[in-house]
């Protein structure tokens, strides 16, 4: 009887303090859960403080997390703003997508007629990867209607037509925009120069460019990784040589540059897009519009500052 009793005394002991285990265990994985909770919460706020001081002189920023596709910091992120030259992020992808990598463009007489110098030549001949890196770096218009042409004749019904073509192109441009998501953006034409003082050559948001930057690296990064240099050789298959500089007078001073691309005009004002690498595979990218010619690198430069520091 006495044995009995023992038994069941030990047995409810026993219970009593599987019970009080089980009670202890979440009430402190409660605490560590909650901690964690105000880790995150701490760890957030830092990241929002850090820019918190900054003075932008552009009308629009965003920079997008590649990896974990985020934002790390916005203003006026969606607002719809000329392009200038940024819009040759999209000529370039377009006709890649369009033409075989072993097309040959001719420099025609309408692209020599375009706005700026870039030192090409009339019926001049080029490899199509070659003028696409030469078009990027130094932003030349002329390279970028040559190219539009010919992939626009390729695609058009009426491959005759030069004007035609053009159309097409820029319609094809406009398509892809969608493809990728880009809802704020639609090009006028492949240049991105403005048609008039009213009217921009090509509209978008901080927001989109910072994708359209990341659909480039990731699907044509031997195109756009030329991006990343001061300067670049090339030679035409006519055997005349030209030196691509690049508009981005920064890139030196940007450290883990991936890719960059820059944009000015009188409606557009100051643009800057950079691609860089922030650790080990950690793609960051930076989008300014609508600041100055030279606020745009000043407010990149800001911005990758913070990040570098914080991240």
């Amino acid at each position: 009887m006495i044995s009995r009793i023992r038994k069941n005394i030990y047995a409810k002991t026993a219970f009593l303090c599987v019970i009080l285990i089980i009670f202890l265990f979440f009430i402190f994985a409660k605490d560590d859960n909650k901690n964690k909770l105000t880790d995150v919460k701490e760890e957030i706020n830092y990241s929002v403080n850090a820019f918190e001081d900054i003075s932008l002189e552009a009308k629009a920023a965003f920079v997008w997390d590649v990896n974990k596709k985020e934002a790390i910091y916005n203003l006026n992120e969606e607002a719809q703003l000329p392009l200038a030259s940024l819009a040759k992020l999209m000529t370039v992808i377009t006709a890649m997508n369009i033409l075989p990598e072993s097309s040959i463009i001719t420099i025609d007489k309408e692209a020599i007629s375009e706005e700026g110098d870039s030192g090409l030549f009339e019926n001049e001949k080029w490899n199509l990867l070659d003028i696409v890196k030469f078009t990027l770096i130094s932003s030349s218009n002329d390279g970028a209607s040559a190219v539009a042409n010919v992939a626009g004749l390729l695609k058009s019904d009426f491959p005759s037509r030069e004007a035609d073509s053009k159309k097409t192109f820029t319609r094809a441009m406009n398509e892809k925009a969608k493809e990728i998501g880009l809802n704020q953006t639609y090009f006028i034409n492949p240049t991105g120069l403005d048609t008039n003082e009213f009217l921009g050559g090509g509209y978008g948001s901080a927001r989109d460019m910072s994708l359209l930057m990341e659909y480039a690296i990731v699907n044509n990064m031997e195109i756009f990784e030329a991006t990343k240099y001061k300067e670049l050789e090339f030679a035409s298959l006519n055997d005349i040589n030209h030196t691509a500089i690049n508009t981005n007078s920064a890139v030196n001073s940007l450290p883990g540059l991936i890719a960059s691309k820059t944009g000015f005009t009188d409606l557009a004002e100051g643009n800057l897009i950079i691609a860089f690498d922030a650790g080990i595979n950690r793609p960051i990218i930076i989008t300014v519009l609508g600041s100055t010619q030279n606020g745009r690198f000043r407010d990149v430069e800001k911005l990758l500052d913070i990040i570098l520091k914080n991240l």
